[in-house]
């Protein structure tokens, strides 16, 4: 039994996840059979080191967290695996937390991995961060991921990545790019989120209830974007403008407002 024989049929895939750490799983694998004679199969966890049963979702859980010690050097000592969100009197459990490294009670970074769609999966991010304060949020099915900065209660601003190990948050939202750069990041390819879905996402985030028209106000800002992108590829040391990058609310609007003025003279 193999891990795709597992999730063949579910919501969850592992496109997200290298070709060596889905041989790695596989060969963890131990196939056992229930009172039923039904075949399961299990795997030495890689965080709480006993045996657990290989569901879809556990699949995604297990691979995720192999990617957070190779690709961003975590331990599995700041890891916690359903931990405990607490909402008056009832109890949820998050997927995997990690802790901040200088106060080890405090999460810091929460992973859903349970909700396989986005809508559903931000949703319980956001209850689940409001309620421990942890400032990173992720979201993944093992096809796509999104990363999430919790800025207010009211407010989870995307981010392209979380912070490896050795970083801090600021050097993630600080980051300014250049267009060769955004090329190689490219979040629609990387992490198999389509336009449409960023487009449906900004209209539930900011615009729904706005009073405007949606299309028009989300075609200025690809308006702005591609007159920044145009002036990047003609000078490709230019940092592009269309971006955060640790900005305030008010710095950020100036700067998109500048890009479409320039873009409607040009």
């Amino acid at each position: 039994m193999t891990i795709y024989d597992i999730i063949k049929d579910s919501y969850y895939k592992i496109e997200q996840f290298s070709k060596e750490s889905i041989d790695e799983l596989n060969a963890r694998i131990i196939e056992k059979t229930d009172k039923k004679g039904k075949p399961y199969a299990v795997a030495d966890c890689l965080v709480r080191k006993k045996q657990i049963t290989l569901k879809p979702e556990e699949i995604v859980r297990q691979l995720l967290i192999d990617k957070l010690i190779k690709n961003y050097g975590y331990p599995t000592s700041r890891m916690q695996l359903e931990y405990p969100v607490h909402f008056g009197r009832e109890i949820k459990r998050a997927d995997i937390v990690i802790m901040d490294k200088k106060h080890p009670t405090v999460p810091y970074i929460i992973i859903e991995v349970k909700k396989p769609k986005l809508k559903d999966g931000k949703d319980q991010l956001k209850s689940y961060c409001n309620s421990t304060g942890a400032p990173i949020a992720v979201w993944c099915n093992g096809e796509q991921i999104a990363y999430y900065n919790r800025k207010d209660p009211n407010y989870f601003e995307e981010i392209r990545d979380i912070p490896k190990e050795t970083q801090t948050l600021m050097d993630i939202i600080s980051e300014r790019w250049t267009i060769k750069e955004l090329k190689q990041n490219d979040v629609l390819q990387k992490d198999k989120i389509s336009l449409k879905d960023k487009i449906k996402d900004l209209e539930d985030e900011v615009l729904a209830n706005a009073g405007v028209d949606v299309f028009e106000e989300c075609f200025k800002l690809i308006f702005a974007k591609l007159y920044d992108e145009l002036m990047s590829g003609q000078s490709p040391s230019r940092f592009l403008e269309f971006t955060n990058a640790g900005r305030t609310d008010f710095e950020l609007k100036d700067a998109i407002q500048d890009l479409f003025d320039s873009a409607n003279k040009k």
